[in-house]
């Protein structure tokens, strides 16, 4: 009753359908029970099975499987969750460690995202030839921050409708296969967990994918890690990338357009999001700074244990919108150039984000979050 009240008086200053959002919730938390309880028995521990798998891999089960009322799909709010997660991120990380940290995360994403990009633009430009416009939203999907940024991109340059749902269906293709992907080669390779957490913050797709593939680590440095990394040195710039795109389409893809660009864009396509992961972060440190030792042990122990708990309930409604979204029917019928254009962004990333995470940052990421650093 109280997530479903929090979450309802929300979806009603966001506008959504109140009577649909509050039975979609309530299914939603009957599955989240279900895969606490299926995910806490011995033989799942044994597997190594975590909680954000199981409940990916059970949505997905039911949106291929099961014909969805189309109701239920239009309630299943997959971005609402996962960004109220990452802001309640920000109460659980010391300020001082996201000042420090933000500087690396901001130069390692800047370099991830300006490779990628290009990679995609030029192949799905110059090799495939497809409409640049296309070609800039599936770039922005696969550099940026997901499903997010092919939206916005995607609208910063006229795509089409169409263009931006094939996007879309490729993003979150790619992304639930690296939910699998990353953490398996993470514990493969035996990464420190900070290590892992940075460099699936560098080549996860979407913030909710990347939050499961963190997750399912089963260590909070990895957790924070990617928060930071993700949302402080990618998702935060996707409103420069919109006025940058705006301006290639003005000035070189539709030029007979009489159109001007205006800095308020940057203000427009922002992640308002990341403002409530910074401003619960200075509040929680305002608020501490006049504890002692013991009651700051105290209040670590018993505030920011439950907003954990909070935020593990939050994440696992998130991870099984992202299975119950994704439809591999759609992701199939996209067709080959634009998913070889974004694929062969993947290629790039995932090795130039491992390089940068274990050899170019690798004494920062790991020592992030070891006591006394």
């Amino acid at each position: 009753m109280f997530l479903g009240g929090i979450f309802g008086i929300s979806a009603l200053f966001l506008k959504y359908n109140f009577f649909h959002f509050i039975l979609t919730f309530t299914i939603l938390f009957i599955l989240s029970i279900f895969v606490f309880i299926f995910s806490s028995h011995s033989f799942i521990k044994n597997l190594q099975l975590d909680a954000p798998l199981i409940a990916l891999v059970l949505g997905l089960t039911i949106r291929n499987f099961f014909a969805l009322p189309i109701w239920f799909k239009n309630s299943l709010t997959t971005e609402f969750y996962v960004k109220t997660g990452i802001v309640i991120m920000g109460g659980s990380i010391p300020l001082m460690l996201l000042f420090n940290a933000g500087i690396v995360a901001i130069l390692q994403a800047c370099i991830i995202t300006f490779v990628t990009f290009f990679t995609i633009l030029f192949f799905a430009n110059k090799v495939f030839k497809l409409d640049p416009s296309f070609g800039a939203t599936l770039a922005g999907g696969g550099s940026i921050c997901g499903v997010s940024a092919a939206i916005v991109i995607g609208n910063s340059c006229k795509a089409k409708q169409e263009y931006i749902s094939a996007s879309i269906s490729i993003v979150i293709f790619w992304a639930v296969i690296m939910v699998i992907v990353l953490p398996f080669l993470c514990k493969v390779l035996n990464l420190d967990s900070g290590v892992a957490g940075a460099w699936i913050g560098t080549s996860e797709f979407a913030d909710a994918a990347g939050m499961a593939a963190a997750a399912s680590l089963g260590d909070d440095r990895a957790i924070t890690a990617f928060t930071i990394i993700k949302v402080l040195g990618r998702d935060m710039f996707i409103g420069v990338w919109a006025v940058f795109v705006a301006f290639l389409s003005i000035t070189r893809w539709n030029k007979q357009e009489n159109q001007k660009i205006s800095i308020k864009i940057i203000w427009d396509k922002f992640p308002k999001f990341v403002l409530g992961f910074v401003g619960l972060c200075l509040l929680i440190a305002v608020f501490t700074i006049f504890l002692n030792e013991n009651e700051f042990k105290l209040f670590q122990k018993e505030a920011l244990n439950s907003v954990k708990v909070f935020r593990d309930w939050i994440f696992i409604l998130t991870f099984l919108c992202i299975g119950l979204s994704t439809s591999f029917k759609a992701i199939l019928s996209v067709g080959y150039k634009p998913f070889l254009a974004f694929s062969i962004g993947v290629a790039v990333n995932l090795p130039l984000g491992f390089l940068l995470s274990n050899y170019v940052f690798v004494d920062f990421w790991t020592n992030f979050l070891v006591e006394g650093y």
